[in-house]
């Protein structure tokens, strides 16, 4: 049984893989990263995501995925958002914001209807196509 070994996607390092997909130095950094921020939210409740990224020197990608995760609750802390993943409008819950969520539902059900009406004219001219050939074999 050979060990699992691969190159960590943050730093580059070759690490022994164990149950994260990150090197134990880049646990170790984001754990420290995390901490830092918690500690700021707490002590600034009133910060936004920008305030907290300057001020801890943590990126607001990393800082999101903090919330996205769980790990940093926005509950009490009223100015904090984080972007969209599509537009990058600021928003508190989910991953997306509504006019994204919508116009992605409606891209959706543009499509499936798109695909109806494909598959309603393939059958159409499939009817029609057996018909003449079923016609032509009357003839003969």
């Amino acid at each position: 049984m050979g060990m699992n070994v691969a190159n960590c996607p943050r730093c580059g390092k070759i690490f022994v893989k164990g149950f994260n997909d990150i090197c134990p130095n880049c646990v170790k950094e984001i754990d420290q990263q995390y901490e830092r921020c918690v500690k700021y939210v707490r002590e600034n409740r009133g910060t936004s995501i920008n305030d907290l990224s300057e001020a801890t020197e943590v990126s607001i990608k990393q800082i999101t995925k903090f919330i996205r995760e769980g790990r940093i609750s926005i509950m009490n802390a009223p100015n904090m958002s984080y972007p969209c993943e599509v537009c990058g409008t600021l928003i508190r819950d989910k991953t997306i914001c509504e006019s994204c969520r919508s116009k992605l539902a409606k891209d959706v059900k543009n499509n499936t209807e798109d695909e109806l009406r494909r598959k309603e004219l393939n059958a159409q001219e499939n009817r029609g196509s057996f018909n003449i050939k079923d016609r032509l074999k009357e003839r003969h």
